[in-house]
Order: structure tokens, then C-alpha cells, then sequence
């Protein structure tokens, strides 16, 4: 696939896809509590239904899943993180995520479209940001050529697609492109939404770790543009000038 097709991907063929899929659903569903699972939902506004695994249990059992299984290719990666997002809860998406996290260096630029997908279906912060820092930003950190696809996508209509447009450098530190930094925030500056305004905000002050007289400028020379909760959250952690 293209690298910006969105087009709804088919899940490949996958021996090590089924095997984990059903580990996976037996291992979780054997851990499942129901009253846990409703105070979760509730923090998560709903948007999806819970098993109700807390993340030190799940991680646990995380790695009982995947214990003794190969590396997987790229096929393997989508097949997976596809079936995983079929499921209902939640918890199977965080599973996706995370392997998708650990994975990451064996799926090529064409693997994009379905991390895309992924973005966009049953879409909140718990899996999109976590998409966003440690899938698509070493995606693009490993072929340059997809920032030209960030560019895009910071101009698309779907905010969480923005947003991961905006986020993807998070983890970049010194390598960050900063004038592709300040473009994306400036291009969404005055977004209404609360979870573009606090990416924004987010992705500066993450950068203004590695260089903080340049965020400070930035800010400052945006002051009429940003909103006040981007540039309190870029100027966090940044002492007051004198």
C-alpha cells in the first residue's frame, strides 16, 4: 500500500497472528473483572468497553502471550494489531499497541496505512498517542520520506490523525525537525479542539527539553496565535524570564 492510502487495510494471512490472538483472548479473558472493567470504561468517557485489567496485571500477562514466539515480520505486525482492534475491549488494543511499540523496526514505510487505521477506529489518547510517539514517529524517523505524509496530515479533517502529526517527533530529542515542529504547531494553532491545543503544548515542551531558547522564542513570536493552554503547557516547564 502506499504510504498515505486510506483505504481500509485486509488483514494478511498469519500463523503467528492467530496463535497470539488466541492466547491472547484466553489469557485476558480469564483475568477479566467486571467491576473493575466499569470504572475503567467510565475514566476512558466511554468510548470503549473494558476487561477490567489493571496495567501491571496486563503487562504480566503480556508477556505470558507472546512467551516463545518468533519475531514477527511486517504481515505478522498487521495481522495482529487488526484483530486485535476486531475486539471489543480495550485492553486487546493496548496489546496491539504495545507490540506494535516493540516491533516496530521490522515494518517498512508501506505498514503506515495500517497504523492509520488503527488511529482513526475507536479513536482516544490511551492508543492513539502511544501510535503516535512510539509506531508512526520511528516509522518516519527510518524513512524521511514520510514526513511529507506528516504534512499531510496535519492538515486532516480527523483531529486524531492531527494530532499524530503533531506528536510524532515526541520521542526525537536532538533529531527533532524543529522547523517542522513549529510549522505543524503553527498550522493548528488555532484549533478548537482541547486535544490539539494540548498536543501542541505537549510536543513543545518535549522539545524544549532538547532546546529550550528556541521553544521560548517560538512561543513568544506566536504569542497571538497559540491559545493560552498550548503555551502554558510549552512554557511548563521553563523558568520565567528575569
Amino acid at each position: 500500500m502506499r504510504p498515505n492510502d486510506q483505504r481500509p487495510p485486509g488483514a494478511p494471512r498469519s500463523a503467528l497472528a492467530e496463535l497470539l490472538t488466541r492466547r491472547l483472548t484466553e489469557t485476558y479473558g480469564a483475568a477479566a473483572d467486571p467491576e473493575q472493567a466499569g470504572r475503567m470504561a467510565a475514566y476512558m468517557k466511554g468510548v470503549a468497553p473494558f476487561l477490567g485489567i489493571r496495567t501491571p496485571l496486563r503487562r504480566e500477562l503480556s508477556r505470558a502471550v507472546t512467551k516463545d514466539t518468533p519475531a514477527p515480520a511486517e504481515a505478522d505486525c498487521a495481522a495482529l494489531a487488526l484483530r486485535c482492534w476486531g475486539l471489543a475491549e480495550r485492553e486487546y488494543h493496548y496489546f496491539a499497541a504495545d507490540y506494535l511499540r516493540r516491533h516496530v523496526s521490522r515494518c517498512s514505510s508501506g505498514f503506515l496505512p495500517v497504523v492509520r487505521h488503527l488511529i482513526v477506529t475507536v479513536p482516544w489518547w490511551d492508543t492513539v498517542d502511544t501510535l503516535a510517539a512510539h509506531t508512526v514517529g520511528p516509522l518516519v524517523a527510518a524513512d524521511p520520506q514520510l514526513a511529507a505524509v506528516m504534512d499531510e496530515w496535519i492538515g486532516d479533517d480527523d483531529l486524531w490523525i492531527a494530532r499524530t502529526a503533531l506528536l510524532h517527533q515526541l520521542r526525537y530529542k536532538a533529531a527533532t525537525d524543529a522547523d517542522r515542529l513549529f510549522a505543524h504547531c503553527r498550522r493548528q494553532a488555532g484549533h478548537p479542539d482541547f486535544f490539539i491545543r494540548k498536543a501542541i503544548g505537549w510536543a513543545l515542551r518535549e522539545y524544549a527539553k532538547t532546546d529550550p531558547r528556541a521553544v521560548r522564542a517560538f512561543v513568544e513570536a506566536e504569542r497571538t496565535t497559540l491559545s493560552p493552554l498550548s503555551t502554558r503547557e510549552a512554557l511548563k516547564n521553563l523558568t520565567p524570564r528575569p
